[in-house]
């Protein structure tokens, strides 16, 4: 087990695209795999059948939240005491809501955690979660029927990164990646709570003093990381301050728990995006790139930015043709569509995320609705190879405004 890769999760993992005949024995009284290399070699040989405490999940693009059972999966040897013939490995998957949704072409994960349980994971055909769960673990070629299998999972690949750190929380998984040597300073700095958004990204970068922008190529590398130690000095933080106040009960308050709970949630969801569009206006700043953030354009829509800023998006002179507007989403899901009616001048709109792999079918819709996808250029690997000539880089973004600036002049 290596800290900050995959293995630190993961013992093995192995996966599979489903045939028809498959997913209708998921769905029927079978429910039985053959236990091909590519699994043997995860959950090894037994002796008689081996129940595996197992944590079933399905994912769709579709729903808020995955359908989540706890059960078991068996796996056994049925020749087994029969001396005369080589052994024959199968997998016993129960009937539950998660074997009930399976399809054709879904596909289906089973990874070994190190406390020896199972999570098994079905993730519906050619959505953004499927491609994302196979780019989380590696795989890339699913066409033959059996299992695919990977036990060493500490490749540059599966070093566990912003984006990674995104999908496994998606599948219940919650990385605890903190930095202790910062916690006295945070607190101290910040009077044991936490400063607006604003003011930390600003003490995040503080933090890289070696992270600087030298030309227009470094805006990708910069950005990543940035965001990366922000994550970090916020999880370490709100460990901290959680675990304060946890210590303190809530004396059988159960409103006071939800209502701190639900404060948790919520104060994760906004500060990722708004920590994503402070580091982008620091690099806007730093590359002397005009521009307006947040301005109120048609019906009280706010775009994240408007380029080269809301005094000309509003002059009516001014050719529509040199304004750009983009808007910002750490994760996309189906939102994205949401930027299609802000700054309504802009026919062509910009959307930057970080979301790792997101489906070619949801790619194609972009495209046709004439937005353009930005992602930092590590993230340009999760992504089909068809789909990567049309992804835009930050550094490409930056070079556009540059050189969109200059025309001006």
């Amino acid at each position: 087990m290596k800290k900050g890769y995959l293995s630190q999760y993961f013992n093995g993992v192995a996966a599979k695209r489903l045939s028809a005949v498959e997913a209708n024995i998921l769905r029927s009284n079978q429910h039985e795999f053959n236990g091909t290399k590519g699994i043997k070699n995860i959950l090894g040989e037994s002796e008689g059948k081996v129940y595996y405490k197992t944590k079933f999940i399905y994912l769709s693009d579709y729903d808020d939240e995955p359908i989540a059972e706890e059960g078991s999966l068996t796996w056994y040897d049925t020749r087994y005491k029969n001396i005369n013939r080589s052994a024959e490995y199968r997998l016993y998957f129960p009937d539950n809501r998660v074997s009930q949704c399976a399809n054709e072409k879904d596909i289906l994960v089973i990874a070994k955690r190190p406390d020896d349980t199972l999570l098994a994971i079905v993730a519906e055909a050619e959505t953004t979660i499927a491609q994302q769960i196979l780019w989380l673990f590696g795989f890339s070629d699913l066409t033959h029927p059996g299992f695919s299998g990977r036990e060493e999972l500490e490749t540059e690949q599966d070093r566990v990164q912003f984006a990674s750190r995104l999908i496994l929380e998606s599948i219940g998984i919650p990385v605890e990646e903190t930095e202790e040597s910062f916690l006295e300073k945070m607190l101290g700095k910040f009077n044991d709570k936490f400063p607006n958004t604003k003011i930390f990204s600003e003490y995040a970068r503080s933090t890289l003093p070696d992270v600087k922008i030298h030309n227009e190529n470094d805006a990708d590398a910069v950005l990543m990381a940035w965001m990366e130690r922000e994550e970090i000095l916020f999880k370490t933080m709100e460990k901290h301050i959680i675990g304060e106040r946890l210590s303190l009960g809530f004396a059988g308050d159960v409103d006071g728990f939800i209502k701190f709970s639900l404060s948790v949630q919520n104060r994760r969801k906004i500060r990722v995006g708004l920590a994503l569009e402070n580091h982008l206006e620091k690099i806007f700043h730093e590359y002397g790139i005009r521009y307006s953030r947040n301005p109120i354009t048609e019906n009280k829509s706010k775009p994240d930015f408007t380029f080269p800023g809301k005094k000309e998006y509003h002059d009516a002179s001014f050719s529509k043709l040199n304004l750009t507007m983009l808007g910002v989403k750490s994760s996309c899901k189906d939102r994205w569509r949401q930027v299609l009616s802000e700054a309504t001048r802009v026919d062509k709109k910009h959307l930057l995320t970080l979301e790792a792999a997101i489906s070619k079918n949801q790619t194609d819709e972009m495209a046709s609705k004439n937005l353009h996808l930005i992602l930092p250029s590590k993230l340009h690997q999760s992504y089909l190879p068809e789909q990567r000539n049309w992804l835009m880089s930050v550094s490409n973004f930056v070079q556009h405004l540059l050189e969109q600036q200059r025309s001006l002049c």
